[in-house]
């Protein structure tokens, strides 16, 4: 391959992958969890998601996300941000992302806003590039109990108790 070719072959590699990851967070937004599944490559991955959990599968992941997040008053929006995609090879790459997060529980009547930054590395299997690991940070946290007319804050810093900030309790 010449140099134009590898070239072009990177930005194509760089662009399939910054498709995947606004994939997989429309799926998120979307409650598509069989979507979710297909960002992922099949067998061991390292996903690293705070107090969601740590998982070595991409179907216990998603068994969770599941569980979690789609249900009805559950309402989410993920925004990535500031892509920095680096391809090591035709196979391999990495990426760092910001990632701005809010979700409204109706049933709780609460809103959370969350900063953080996505460290990547993925893997083109049969012409398709997939999510290998995945390592969320956190940066900021923001918490506020809505009620009528009124928002009041719970949390504003890095990172909240887990008494106020539990994923678990969203799912009832």
């Amino acid at each position: 391959m010449n140099e134009l070719e590898q070239r072009i072959a990177n930005l194509e590699a760089v662009e399939a992958i910054k498709s995947l990851k606004f994939r997989y967070f429309a799926a998120c937004d979307n409650k598509r969890p069989e979507q979710v599944r297909n960002c992922f490559a099949d067998g061991e991955v390292d996903l690293r998601y705070g107090r969601i959990g740590d998982f070595r599968s991409a179907d216990d992941m998603v068994a969770v996300f599941t569980r979690l997040a789609c249900v009805e008053h559950i309402v989410e929006m993920h925004h990535a941000q500031n892509p920095c995609v680096t391809v090591h090879s035709p196979t391999e790459a990495s990426a760092e992302w910001g990632l701005y997060y809010f979700m409204i529980d109706t049933n709780q009547q609460t809103a959370t806003q969350l900063g953080g930054s996505y460290d990547d590395e993925y893997r083109c299997i049969n012409g398709d590039w997939k999510i290998t690991k995945s390592v969320f940070t956190l940066s900021s946290t923001l918490i506020t109990e809505l009620s009528e007319g009124l928002a009041k804050l719970v949390f504003a810093g890095r990172t909240a108790p887990s008494e106020i900030d539990d994923p678990n309790r969203q799912a009832g």
